[in-house]
């Protein structure tokens, strides 16, 4: 919305007022809500797990195994400190020598969808791809968390049945 409208919505008593710049593909994109005709559809935003164990390069393994053990998972996510996915380590290489660097095990630039992303279509490829797993972020790179094709699949049962 332009700044024009931001504040003549705002002397009308409207709060709170947003002025994105960026538009609403963006908004979406980087999970924000919405209202209307979009807010009814069931988007990856709206299933990924965001108790993600993450780790930095300069880290050892050791401490990512442990992370990922004290989440239950079996993945952990490397990040920067402002939270931008560099790289994952699951698999064989999350169970190696602990004395390795993140760094030298991790899977470099993985495949990531925004949490705007429609559920069922993402879905329908994830099954096609026999993908169990994928990392959400932010159109910025920062991780949103991890969308599990089982959660997605029963969040997606559940809608049709209530």
């Amino acid at each position: 919305m332009s700044p024009r409208a931001a504040c003549r919505l705002e002397s009308l008593g409207f709060t709170p007022i947003y002025d994105y710049v960026a538009g609403l593909a963006d908004w979406t994109a980087n999970g924000l809500p919405t209202e209307g005709r979009l807010a009814s559809v069931l988007r990856a935003g709206d299933v990924v797990r965001q108790d993600t164990p993450t780790c930095r390069l300069t880290e050892r393994l050791g401490d990512a195994q442990e992370r990922a053990r004290a989440a239950g998972q079996n993945v952990c996510v490397v990040t920067t400190e402002n939270g931008v996915v560099l790289g994952r380590i699951r698999g064989e290489a999350l169970e190696g020598d602990a004395d390795m660097s993140v760094e030298s095990v991790m899977e470099a630039g993985p495949t990531t969808i925004r949490p705007d992303i429609p559920l069922k279509e993402y879905m329908e490829h994830m099954r096609a791809m026999r993908v169990g797993s994928i990392l959400v972020t932010t159109s910025t790179g920062r991780l949103l968390g991890i969308l599990y094709r089982q959660d997605a699949e029963e969040k997606l049962g559940s809608s049709t049945t209530t």
